[in-house]
């Protein structure tokens, strides 16, 4: 058998040491049979699956005696030799036989060797445990469906923080055609919020993977505009398989958009803090012997969590006087301001008046109005001056107007938006009920 495998290695002249190490290099088995069905080829990869080493299998006739059953020899034969007049590759899974006597199944690819003069000349044949690629082409499958089908983002970055690979999903999250997104810098994409995600991505490269999930608020710049998401990550730090040494290739990042359910839920938990809000100044309002203080009491309980100021001005045939305020500069309980009792005087237009008007609320921001500073805005409205938002409702009972509660919040804090409009009407109602129990009094 040696000397079979050195006339073949003498027959290849100066390349043969090259080849054998490539052969020998390869992840694959492969062995190779020349036009009789010897075999003349046979690397580490063969003799680790099968056993047999090179010495022993170079120069065998085919497989049969050794590496297969003689009832499945002539079979194996037969088709493993076909292929040298066929074009193309064919596969197959034969049964082989380990040196020690055990069977393993493995999957073929083989293909016919041409000569010099273009006729057949031999077989090589390419094999590996079926076990084994059935795995390799369920972790390919797998990496096409995720970048295909999957209903969650997945994003493929580099270790410059770039991506490489975005799937269908992910892209549409992002707002950008897939091919636009690979390579470009994750600032470019993410208006606020790229500094978190950067800090996790570098933490997976610098740590691993982290063991939660993670949910990342980002502000997105896309083609309709800005758009605020809630992403619900997890990632993976990827390394090369081939490397002796744990090599990053980069980052797999996978994400869900789950800002609906995250705004539901922080609705949810701000309706039930408001509403025990409620609950309790009524429980503390019914101590109060004063209707006028039960009504503070509605307001200090009301103001935690939802505005940082409050004012009530009552009406007065037809002006409106200020009654009480919560201090400006600094947190404290409801009060009668110095100079109470002294009419307002609020400008035509004022979002006040508009309330009185409407018999509604009114909402404005500083931001709505053109050119003047938010110091500026509030002065002209005669409220504190970092107040930047404001929301008016009226105070109605017994079909009355009875005046107008303001509620302010200041320019680090959102505008007020419409389920807080529903929110102060039902603490105004309840004032209303408190002042209006207060005149009946002094009557």
């Amino acid at each position: 058998m040696s000397a079979s495998r050195s006339e073949t290695a003498r027959a290849l002249g100066p390349g043969a040491d090259l080849l054998a190490a490539l052969l020998d290099g390869m992840d694959a088995a492969l062995c190779a049979f020349d036009a009789d069905g010897v075999v003349t080829h046979w690397n580490r990869e063969a003799e680790r699956i099968l056993g047999w080493s090179a010495e022993e299998a170079v120069g065998r006739s085919g497989f049969a005696g050794w590496a297969v059953r003689s009832a499945d020899a002539d079979d194996v034969h037969r088709r493993l030799m076909a292929v040298m007049d066929a074009p193309g590759r064919q596969v197959h899974e034969f049964a082989l036989l380990r040196k020690d006597g055990g069977r393993v199944l493995v999957r073929t690819q083989s293909a016919g060797v041409r000569g010099a003069d273009g006729g057949p000349a031999g077989v090589y044949c390419a094999f590996s445990e079926v076990h084994a690629q059935i795995d390799l082409e369920r972790s390919i499958a797998l990496s096409e469906a995720l970048f295909d089908d999957a209903s969650w983002g997945v994003v493929l970055v580099d270790v410059d923080l770039r991506p490489t690979v975005v799937n269908a999903h992910a892209a549409r999250a992002l707002g950008a055609s897939r091919m636009s997104l690979l390579g470009r810098p994750l600032g470019e994409l993410v208006v606020q919020g790229v500094e978190e995600l950067e800090g996790a991505l570098h933490h997976v490269l610098a740590e691993g993977a982290p063991r939660a999930l993670v949910e990342l608020w980002v502000t997105l710049r896309t083609p309709e505009g800005e758009r605020r998401r809630c992403w619900r990550s997890g990632f993976l730090r990827l390394a090369s398989p081939l490397a002796e040494e744990p090599v990053p290739l980069g980052i797999g990042w996978l994400f869900q958009d789950v800002t609906d359910a995250k705004l539901a839920e922080q609705e949810a938990d701000r309706l039930r803090f408001r509403t025990s809000q409620l609950h309790r100044a009524g429980y503390a309002a019914a101590e109060c012997e004063d209707p006028l203080e039960a009504a503070a009491v509605h307001l200090d309980f009301a103001l935690a969590g939802f505005a940082d100021h409050a004012l009530v001005d009552l009406a007065e045939g037809d002006r409106l006087v200020r009654a009480a305020a919560s201090p400006a500069g600094a947190p404290g309980p409801m009060a009668r301001p110095a100079g109470a009792g002294i009419p307002v005087r609020y400008g035509a237009g004022h979002p006040a008046l508009q309330a009185v008007d409407r018999i509604g609320s009114v909402r404005a921001s500083a931001s709505a109005s053109t050119g003047a500073s938010t110091e500026a805005w509030a002065a002209e409205r005669q409220w504190p001056r970092e107040a930047a938002h404001a929301l008016c409702t009226v105070l109605r009972s017994r079909g009355r107007t009875l005046g107008v509660l303001t509620f302010l919040r200041s320019g680090n804090r959102p505008a007020f938006e419409r389920p807080d409009a529903v929110y102060a009407e039902s603490v105004a109602a309840r004032v209303a009920a408190a002042v209006d129990l207060a005149g009946a009094a002094r009557e």
